[in-house]
């Protein structure tokens, strides 16, 4: 028996009532990667909490996209339906999962596998691509990013802490492009400690950030480092 293998994996499920086939399920994932990533920008852009995660807001994009190649398999049987209920029924986690594109992942890969033991052939062949395209896409331009800051300054401010602020706002000014006081606690011989986060105008010149803010009569303790947010990976 012969087979025509680029007719089963790319027109073999799509029925007389499913209308537009193989461009529709591009149609619908190209469209809930779009409504997913206007959601991610929106979450990114008003969350102000320190808890903040990239990878929840990547996870927001895709989402939409896994779902509704979920929905192209259930939306025409009941049976899937039931059997997807019963796959996710059997799966017991014995350690939590903390990364939730993990959780995506585990996801795409029960709908991937449903697809084939139905016999969705097609469905699954898209839906591979076009999941794999938009975590790719996502990774490629570290959607989710909001990093404001490189570099973290910290210092004791002691005498006159006056005019050593003033001084040192200007050394800051000079070498980055921002920077926002993140902590001030007094300390028991009556100075000061600081900390900032500082976006600097030329990363590669940290030292001499350093060296400028050691030289400012009435800095002392100063620790100058690269800075990352741990929630933004």
């Amino acid at each position: 028996m012969n087979y025509d293998w680029s007719s089963i994996l790319l027109n073999s499920d799509f029925g007389p009532t499913f209308e537009g086939g193989a461009a529709t399920i591009v149609f619908m994932m190209l469209y809930a990667f779009a409504i997913g990533g206007f959601i991610g920008y929106v979450f990114m852009w008003s969350q102000e909490s320190l808890s903040y995660s990239r990878t929840l807001v990547a996870a927001l994009a895709a989402i939409p996209v896994v779902t509704a190649v979920m929905m192209v398999l259930v939306a025409r049987t009941f049976l899937i339906a039931l059997g997807l209920v019963t796959v996710f029924g059997v799966i017991r986690f014995r350690n939590v999962v903390k990364d939730i594109r993990h959780t995506i992942f585990i996801l795409w890969s029960i709908v991937e596998g449903m697809s084939i033991g139905t016999m969705r052939f097609s469905t699954a062949l898209l839906g591979a691509l076009g999941i794999g395209a938009a975590f790719l896409y996502l990774r490629l331009v570290s959607f989710g990013s909001r990093l404001r800051y490189d570099t973290v300054v910290t210092l004791h401010v002691s005498g006159d802490r006056a005019t050593a602020g003033r001084n040192l706002r200007m050394v800051i000014g000079c070498h980055a492009k921002k920077a926002r006081r993140i902590n001030e606690r007094r300390v028991n011989d009556g100075g000061v400690e600081m900390a900032y986060h500082v976006l600097l105008r030329d990363p590669s010149r940290i030292d001499e950030l350093q060296s400028a803010l050691g030289k400012v009569e009435g800095l002392t303790n100063i620790t100058v480092f690269p800075y990352a947010d741990d929630g933004e990976i």
